[in-house]
């Protein structure tokens, strides 16, 4: 008997086996292994930052407290190379007062004047620290007298005294009461005079100068500290809520101070570069026009009483010092000030 095959129905039928397809090899690439931070940078970053300052940096109280400030510093540094160009021009002074020195001999009756002239110059020239010995000719006299007694003088016909200028080349070796006695013995009608009544009125008139010059630039001081002061004030009422904020969640005064202290000493520094950058064009504005204009009449009045009207490196030194003066003056008032305050409000 045939075996009777049996029928598989095709559901049930095993599905063919596929082979899955090999990928192709591709070259591993080298992993790039992340660098780290060093832990100095790391921890260097802020983790707190202020976003705003307590007082606010540009407001009209600020511009205005500049301006102020500016103007006053300017004035202190006008007072501080008015006060230097009057201390060198004294200085000079005085050097040359001290390098000349006058011999003059008198008319008397039965005297030869011009014998007596030339003892004098003989005798100055043996002393030590004498440069030179010059009798002043008549002309140079008539030269002298003549604003006040016209031209056309005679001389002879009038009780002129007649004048003997040393230059003196070393001060200190030269002994001049040695000298005066000298003259005053061997010489009929001689007298010396080495302007040391001038040298001391000089002196005198520099030290008024500068004891007036400190007492303007302390008046402009203490009126821009009481701006400053004011200013504060002002600056704390208008951010009462902020540092009542402030001391609510445990700020210190010196905090609130320094914040303050900062603020107020950015205002001084630009105020006073300002002032002083101003005051220095001044000067050599000043400079300029004394140069330039010699030969007329205010330039050599000028350069009579002061040379050359010009400030030296020290008086710039004074303004550069007077501008660190008003930042620092600026920044004290304004922390004394915030800490005064807090004071009265606790």
């Amino acid at each position: 008997m045939a075996k009777e095959t049996k029928k598989v129905p095709a559901s049930k039928k095993p599905a063919p086996q596929v082979k899955a397809a090999r990928k192709p090899n591709r070259p591993k690439l080298p992993r790039q292994k992340t660098q780290k931070k060093p832990a100095s940078e790391r921890s260097s970053a802020p983790k707190f930052r202020s976003l705003t300052p307590i007082v606010p940096p540009q407001s009209v109280a600020g511009r205005a407290l500049t301006l102020v400030v500016a103007i006053m510093s300017f004035l202190a540094c006008l007072t501080v190379g008015g006060v230097s160009v009057v201390w060198d021009a004294a200085d000079d002074w005085q050097n040359d007062l001290v390098r000349e020195v006058t011999i003059q001999i008198r008319p008397a009756e039965g005297v030869d004047m011009l014998r007596e002239i030339d003892r004098a110059v003989a005798l100055t020239q043996e002393f030590p620290g004498v440069e030179t010995v010059r009798a002043l000719s008549d002309d140079e006299t008539r030269a002298l007298l003549q604003p006040w007694l016209g031209d056309g003088l005679e001389l002879e016909s009038l009780p002129v005294p007649r004048l003997i200028q040393i230059t003196v080349d070393d001060p200190e070796a030269l002994d001049l009461s040695q000298l005066r006695a000298a003259l005053e013995q061997e010489v009929i009608g001689a007298s010396l005079d080495d302007h040391s009544i001038w040298t001391s009125r000089l002196s005198a008139m520099a030290g008024a100068v500068v004891l007036g010059g400190f007492a303007i630039m302390a008046l402009v001081l203490g009126s821009m500290v009481l701006s400053v002061v004011f200013a504060t004030q002002s600056a704390m009422a208008g951010n009462k809520d902020v540092v009542s904020v402030l001391h609510f969640v445990g700020a210190e005064d010196s905090f609130i101070a320094r914040e303050f202290q900062r603020h107020f000493l950015v205002l001084g520094l630009k105020g006073g570069i300002s002032g002083g950058a101003i005051a220095s064009l001044a000067f050599l504005m000043l400079d300029l026009f004394t140069r330039r204009g010699s030969g007329q009449a205010g330039s050599d009045q000028l350069s009579a009483l002061f040379g050359t009207v010009s400030v030296s490196l020290p008086g710039y030194l004074g303004v550069i010092a007077v501008v660190f003066l008003v930042a620092v003056l600026t920044a004290l008032t304004s922390g004394l000030a915030v800490k005064a305050h807090l004071k009265r409000v606790d």
